[in-house]
């Protein structure tokens, strides 16, 4: 057989006379003149170079041949089916702009990726990325979706959980060649910290383990995450970072992996007045899809 002569509508008849047993029934279903399906038929056994049917006063007697190949034929068909229900997605998708709305860390570490899947899916889709935290973005209407690590409270926002980020200790193995790794929680006040400027949150950790730790511990303080996280990768100490983001950073080793830091839940926004848009929903759909396995 000449793979690159084959005719592949030539399955559906197949298989509708596969399915019906004769080809005035085929040939109805299919919503086709029984001549034609005949043909089509014939043509078929002539390509494969084997007889799939035997001609019989009752109708069509399947051939073994006819029986081996029906699970690939219902494979393509299935496919071929699949294909024409994305291809119809695809149409009613509308060209346009999303703005989608993330943290930092999420717009510099999670998204690049996934926002290279959602171009080669849709490729009249533009993207505005609004680097952010702020749950107004989507009150006022300045993003279309917002990705956030608390759940919004307001009844005109629609939020689905999505995954969790999880937190660590870090420290790049330069700096724990020089200064040692700590073996319990109390260890860490004799290293140089990383820690948060104005922010709480890590002071706050630290009460909750029983240390009284100020911000008069930490030797670098910065509020920007990817500052922070740079400090961290460029051996400066010991800072408390997102596990996905330290993936990225060649050298970085996770000290104290039993420190009881509680995961972030993420959660996907959406006003709920747009969410019935075919843009937005396309685009909601692919990062509800996506964001689970990079946060995993």
């Amino acid at each position: 057989m000449n793979e690159s002569n084959f005719n592949w509508t030539l399955i559906r008849s197949f298989l509708a006379a596969l399915d019906q047993g004769s080809l005035m029934g085929a040939a109805r279903a299919l919503n086709m003149h029984q001549p034609t399906l005949g043909r089509h038929i014939a043509e078929l056994e002539a390509q494969l170079g084997l007889t799939l049917f035997e001609r019989t006063g009752r109708g069509l007697l399947p051939t073994p041949d006819a029986t081996r190949l029906a699970d690939a034929a219902r494979a393509m068909a299935a496919a071929a089916d699949q294909l024409g229900r994305q291809a119809s997605g695809a149409q009613r998708v509308l060209p346009g702009t999303v703005r989608i709305s993330a943290s930092q860390p999420v717009a510099c570490v999670l998204l690049p990726p996934i926002l290279q899947g959602l171009r080669l899916q849709w490729p009249d889709i533009q993207v505005e990325l609004v680097v952010s935290n702020a749950v107004s973005n989507l009150l006022q209407r300045e993003a279309d979706i917002a990705i956030r690590m608390v759940r919004p409270d307001q009844g005109s926002l629609v939020s689905r959980r999505v995954g969790q980020v999880g937190l660590g200790a870090y420290a790049h193995q330069d700096y724990l060649r020089r200064r040692g790794t700590p073996r319990q929680p109390a260890d860490l006040l004799q290293h140089e910290l990383i820690g948060n400027d104005r922010q709480t949150d890590i002071l706050r950790g630290f009460a909750q383990m029983g240390l009284a730790v100020g911000r008069e511990h930490f030797s670098l303080r910065t509020d920007d995450l990817m500052a922070g996280e740079a400090l961290v990768a460029a051996g400066l100490g010991i800072g408390f970072i997102a596990r996905y983001a330290a993936r990225q950073r060649p050298g970085l080793v996770q000290v104290l992996p039993g420190l009881p830091i509680p995961p972030l839940p993420v959660w996907l926004v959406v006003h709920r007045e747009i969410r019935s848009n075919p843009r937005i929903r396309a685009v909601w759909d692919l990062l509800a899809n996506a964001l689970p396995e990079a946060l995993a």
